[in-house]
């Protein structure tokens, strides 16, 4: 891909589109051939290292510190972990999961305060997403899609995404519980 302009006879490249199921392709492999020296590095906050540069790569040049941002969240939940989690749903539906057995996501004081915190944010919220990850993680529960929570990420302040919003919608989702098989309504 190429502008139509260019710098000393040569043509300008446009700026690298961002992948995010690379990224999480690339983390995932990391967790699976146990390359704990590369994901205790992701886990330093502060200080770029090598293998935050790789996870920034992913992004382009538009999402650089994004990327490696999630890199570091995703090396906060899988500390430890001999499998990689994939995840599934959005953030809100994920900390819908925080709790413990005298309630969940809605019925837990702590995802409730957590979650509002995250929607009512303007920018994005980096430090409230780590206190999340890290109760899953604590809960025992599985994170959120961490190729859906970059993509979201990325479209925080894009107004028509409304992304707060359906992190939101996701979080008070009613559950829906499966009959057992083989019972009925009347058996109940």
């Amino acid at each position: 891909m190429t502008e139509d302009s260019s710098r000393d006879g040569y043509p300008v490249e446009d700026a690298f589109p961002h992948d995010s199921a690379a990224l999480v392709a690339w983390l995932t492999t990391l967790v699976r051939n146990r390359e704990y020296g590369t994901l205790a590095n992701l886990r330093r906050a502060r200080g770029r290292t090598n293998a935050h540069i790789r996870a920034g790569w992913y992004g382009g040049e538009s999402h650089r510190d994004l990327f490696e941002r999630m890199a570091f969240l995703f090396a906060l939940y899988h500390q430890g972990r001999p499998t990689p989690a994939y995840g599934y749903g959005s953030l809100g539906s994920a900390a819908a999961r925080i709790g413990d057995s005298v309630g969940r996501g809605p019925g837990d004081p702590g995802a409730q305060r957590l979650v509002d915190r995250v929607v009512v944010s303007r920018r994005v919220p980096w430090r409230h997403l780590q206190h999340t990850i890290v109760r899953l993680r604590s809960c025992d529960q599985l994170p959120p899609s961490w190729t859906r929570l970059t993509e979201d990420l990325i479209l925080w302040n894009d107004r028509k995404a409304r992304i707060a919003y359906q992190w939101s919608v996701d979080f008070h989702a009613p559950v829906h519980r499966s009959r057992p098989s083989g019972s009925s309504p009347q058996s109940r």
